[in-house]
C-alpha cells in the first residue's frame, strides 16, 4: 500500500546514517540555543555558586556535545558493525604500532617539559634575574619545535601533505586541538570573557558546537574521498562542462578549484595574521624587544617546522606544543582556585567548580564600587548586554566556519581510517575542553583581583604589572599607557599619587593582555608567567603551522600543480610549497606588525569568511546529488562575495551595521545566499555528469578502511591521481570541446583506490 510504502524506514547503511546525523543535529541545535534562549530565568537560579544561565553556557553546554560525540559514534559504529556481521573493522597494524611508540615518546617528553618549569623555578628562588628566565622558556619552546621539524623531515608527497596517513586518532585530536586553541584562544578568549562578560560565551559555545558539525556532516566523507586539500575536493566533487558564446565547451571543475582556494587564502591569511601577532605580543613582552622585531622573529620555529617536514612534522610538533599550552594554561587557574574560599570551596584546586563564589563576589564589588563613587555605572559581569539575536548570530557563524575551515578539515586527512576520523573529531573536542572550561574561571579570577586590588587603590601603589604592560601598549590610565607611577599621576592630573583613588574607567587593559598578566596581577611566580608565555606561543606557532601549510598546500598543489604545471615532480612541487610557506610567512609578519585588529575580532572575520565560501560547496556537495558545478560556482562567488564585501564595508568604509549584526557574524547574510545560489543555480542547469555522481555515492557507501596499503598499491593510486590531474588541465585550455569519459573511468578508480 502507498501508505506502508511512505512510512517504510530506510535501512540501509546510507538511510540509517543520515537518520542518525538528523537526529543528531536536532539535539545539538536545541541544546546550542535553548539554553542560552532562557538564561535570564536559569540565573535567577544557583547550582554550586554558580548562577545557573551562565553555568549552563560556560559549563554544561560544552561538555553536552562531547557526550553527544560520544553518542554518535557508539551508534554509527554499531551501524558499520552490522555492514559487517558482526565481524569486528581491523585498523592498519602499523597505525597501532605508531600509537604505541608516540605514547613512550609524548609521555617522557612532558616529564621532560615539567622538569625544565620546576628547575627554572629553583632558578627564580636563587635569584637568576625574571627576564631571562622568560628567554629560556621561549628559547626552549622554539628550540624545540625545530627539533622536531628537523627530526620529522621528509621528501615523500604524501607524508608532507597528509602525514602518511596514519596518525592515530588520540594523537591526530591532540595535534587538532593545538592547530585550533590558536591565539585567539589561549590569549584572546580569557581576553574577551574578562571583557564581555556573559556575552563572551558565545565563542566557547560557537567554537564547540562547530565540532558537532565536523564529526557529522563533513570529516568522515571528506576523508573517505582520500585528497589532499579541500579545494581538491571541490575540484573533483564539482567537474562539468559548459558551452560558451559560439559553441565552444569548456571544463569548469579547474574555476571551482581557483575559487575554493581564493576562500582558504582569505580565511587562512585572516587566521594566520592573528596568530602572528599573537606571537609578536608574548615574545615582545618576555624579551623585551620591540613588537615589530617579536612578529618576525617568532616565525623561526614555524618555518623550521613546516618547512622541513610538511604536514608530518607539524603533526608532531602540534603534539609537543599541546602539552605544553595545556599545562601553561591550566597551572595559574589551578594556582588561583586553590586561593579561593567562597563558602562553598575551599582550595579546591578544580577551577571549573570554583569559581562560582568568584562571580558572586564580582556582582557584589560591582555594586560596591558605584556606592564609593569608583564607577557612575558597571554593567552586570552575569548578565548579556547584546541583543539575543547578536549572540545567536555569533554563534551559528563560528559553528559554521569552524566546520569550514581547511586547515582544521585537511587534519583529519591524516587518519588511517573514515572511523578514525570520527574518533579523531571526539578526541579534538576533548582536549579543547580541557582550555575551554578553563577560560570562564580564569576570567573570573582575574576580574577580581583587578576589581579589589587595583580599583580603589592609590596611584603611588598601583602593581608594577600596570607599567609593564604599559610599555607595550597593552595597558593604559587615565587614557595614556604608562611606564611609572610618576606618569601615571600626570596622565590623571593629579599633584601627588597618594591623593587619587584609580577608578573604573581610568584603567584600560587590552583583552589580548589578559592572559598573559594574569600571574603577574594574581602575584604568581615569574616562573608562572614565563610558563604562560611558552604556552601563549605554542598556541599561536601550532596553528600558523596548520595556516601556512593549508595556504602553501594550495597553492603548490592546487594552483602550480592542478592547472598550470601538471607534468611537475614531486620534488618540484614540494620546493614550490617551501617556498611559497616562506613569502607567506613574510606577508603575514608584515600585516601584524601594522596591528590592523585585536585578535579575536580577526578570527572571526576568518569563520564567516569560511562558512559563507566553503559550507554550502561541502555541505550540498556530500549531502546532495543534484548539486553541480555551476552551482558551487555561483554559491561561492555570491555567498563569499557578499561576506567578503559586508566586512570590508563595515570595517574599513564607514558602513552602518545591517540589521545591527556585527561584522564577527557577517556569515549571517553570506552563509545563506551561498546556499541559494548553489540550489537555484543547480536546478537551473544540468545535472552533474554520471561519474561524480557515481562518485558522491561512493562517499554514502560503507567501505572497510584503515587496512595497509603495499607502496605498490599507494604508487599506482599516486600515478592515477597525476594522470587525472593531467587530463583535467587539458581540458581547462582546451577551448574547442571536450569528452568526459576517460576523466570519468580515472575519478572513479582513484576516488575507490584512495578510500580504501
Amino acid at each position: 500500500m502507498l501508505g506502508e510504502k511512505y512510512f517504510q524506514l530506510d535501512m540501509s547503511y546510507w538511510g540509517r546514517s543520515r537518520r542518525l546525523v538528523i537526529q543528531i543535529l536536532c539535539i545539538w541545535a536545541l541544546v546550542a540555543y535553548g539554553l542560552p534562549a532562557l538564561v535570564m530565568e536559569t540565573n535567577k537560579m544557583n547550582y554550586l555558586g554558580f548562577p545557573l544561565g551562565y553555568y549552563n553556557c560556560a559549563q554544561v553546554i560544552p561538555m553536552f556535545f562531547g557526550a553527544l560525540l560520544l553518542i554518535f559514534n557508539h551508534v554509527q559504529e554499531g551501524i558499520e558493525a552490522d555492514q559487517m556481521d558482526g565481524k569486528p573493522m581491523v585498523e592498519a597494524a602499523s597505525s597501532a604500532a605508531l600509537n604505541a611508540v608516540l605514547m613512550k615518546v609524548y609521555v617522557a617528553y612532558t616529564g621532560g617539559f615539567i622538569s625544565f618549569v620546576l628547575f627554572l623555578g629553583f632558578l627564580e628562588a636563587v635569584g637568576v634575574p625574571d627576564q631571562a628566565i622568560g628567554i629560556l622558556f621561549v628559547i626552549f619552546t622554539l628550540g624545540m619545535y625545530a627539533a622536531i621539524g628537523i627530526a620529522s623531515r621528509t621528501s615523500k608527497s604524501d607524508d608532507f601533505y597528509v602525514a602518511g596517513r596514519n596518525v592515530p586518532p588520540i594523537f591526530n585530536g591532540m595535534a587538532t586541538a593545538a592547530d585550533w586553541m590558536s591565539g585567539a584562544s589561549f590569549v584572546g578568549m580569557a581576553g574577551t570573557l574578562y571583557a564581555l562578560g556573559y556575552d563572551g560565551l558565545a565563542y566557547i559555545t560557537g567554537w564547540t558546537g562547530g565540532y558537532v558539525l565536523v564529526s557529522t556532516v563533513i570529516a568522515p566523507y571528506l576523508r573517505r574521498f582520500g585528497s589532499f586539500t579541500v579545494p581538491e575536493f571541490i575540484a573533483s566533487r564539482y567537474q562539468g562542462t559548459v558551452q560558451l558564446p559560439g559553441g565552444k565547451v569548456v571544463e569548469v571543475s579547474g574555476v571551482a578549484r581557483f575559487l575554493a582556494t581564493i576562500v582558504l587564502l582569505s580565511c587562512s591569511f585572516t587566521y594566520l595574521t592573528a596568530q602572528v601577532y599573537s606571537t609578536g605580543v608574548i615574545v615582545s613582552r618576555f624579551i623585551g624587544i620591540q613588537f615589530e622585531v617579536a612578529v618576525f622573529s617568532g616565525l623561526i620555529g614555524v618555518l623550521f617546522c613546516s618547512l622541513l617536514g610538511g604536514m608530518r612534522a607539524v603533526t608532531y610538533t602540534q603534539v609537543a606544543q599541546y602539552v605544553i599550552l595545556i599545562i601553561a594554561y591550566t597551572v595559574p587557574a589551578i594556582c588561583m582556585s586553590t586561593t579561593q574560599d567562597d563558602g562553598f570551596n575551599k582550595n579546591n584546586p578544580v577551577e571549573f567548580l570554583v569559581y562560582g563564589g568568584t562571580l558572586q563576589a564580582i556582582a557584589l564589588r560591582e555594586k560596591e564600587m558605584v556606592l564609593l563613587g569608583l564607577a557612575s555605572k558597571v554593567t552586570p559581569y552575569l548578565e548579556p548586554k547584546w541583543r539575543r539575536v547578536d549572540f545567536f548570530a555569533l554563534t551559528f557563524c563560528l559553528m559554521v566556519g569552524t566546520a569550514s575551515l581547511p586547515h582544521v578539515l585537511m587534519r583529519y586527512f591524516t587518519t588511517p581510517s573514515v572511523r578514525a576520523a570520527r574518533r579523531s573529531v571526539t578526541w579534538s573536542l576533548a582536549f579543547i575542553l580541557v582550555l575551554y572550561m578553563t577560560a570562564p574561571a580564569y576570567a573570573a579570577f582575574a576580574k577580581l583581583e583587578v576589581y579589589t586590588k587595583v580599583i580603589g587603590q592609590p596611584l603611588s601603589v598601583l602593581p608594577q604589572w600596570v607599567f609593564t604592560y604599559g610599555k607595550i601598549g597593552l595597558t593604559s590610565v587615565c587614557g595614556k599607557a604608562v611606564t611609572s607611577v610618576n606618569e601615571a599621576v600626570e596622565a590623571c592630573a593629579q599633584a601627588t599619587g597618594g591623593d587619587y583613588l584609580l577608578k573604573l574607567k581610568d584603567l584600560k587593559i587590552s583583552k589580548d593582555a589578559m592572559v598573559i598578566a594574569t600571574p603577574e596581577i594574581a602575584g604568581l611566580p615569574y616562573t608562572i608567567a614565563g610558563l604562560v608565555s611558552a604556552g601563549g606561543l605554542a598556541a599561536s606557532l601550532s596553528t600558523a603551522d596548520g595556516l601556512l601549510l593549508a595556504i602553501s598546500n594550495a597553492l603548490s598543489h592546487d594552483i602550480y600543480f592542478r592547472l598550470i604545471d601538471d607534468k611537475a615532480s614531486i620534488q618540484k612541487r614540494l620546493f614550490i610549497s617551501r617556498v611559497l610557506l616562506v613569502v607567506i610567512a613574510l606577508m603575514a609578519a608584515g600585516t601584524a606588525a601594522s596591528k590592523p585588529a585585536d585578535i579575536l575580532s580577526m578570527v572571526a572575520w576568518a569563520f564567516s569568511l569560511a562558512a559563507s565560501g566553503n559550507f554550502p560547496a561541502l555541505v550540498l556537495g556530500i549531502w546532495w546529488r543534484r548539486a553541480n558545478a555551476q552551482g558551487a560556482i555561483a554559491g561561492i562567488i555570491c555567498g563569499w562575495g557578499l561576506t567578503l564585501t559586508y566586512l570590508l564595508g563595515t570595517v574599513y568604509g564607514g558602513w552602518e551595521l545591517w540589521g545591527g549584526i556585527s561584522n564577527v557574524a557577517a556569515a549571517m547574510f553570506g552563509l545563506p545566499v551561498g546556499f541559494a545560489a548553489n540550489i537555484i543555480v543547480s536546478l537551473l542547469t544540468a545535472p552533474p555528469p554520471d561519474n561524480v555522481l557515481a562518485m558522491v555515492d561512493s562517499l554514502r557507501d560503507f567501505k572497510v578502511t584503515g587496512e595497509d596499503l603495499t607502496a605498490e598499491e599507494l604508487e599506482d593510486i599516486k600515478e592515477k591521481e597525476e594522470a587525472l590531474a593531467r587530463t583535467q588541465a587539458r581540458q581547462v585550455s582546451n577551448t574547442a570541446g571536450v569528452t568526459a569519459e576517460a576523466t570519468a573511468e580515472a575519478t572513479a578508480e582513484v576516488t575507490a583506490e584512495a578510500s580504501i
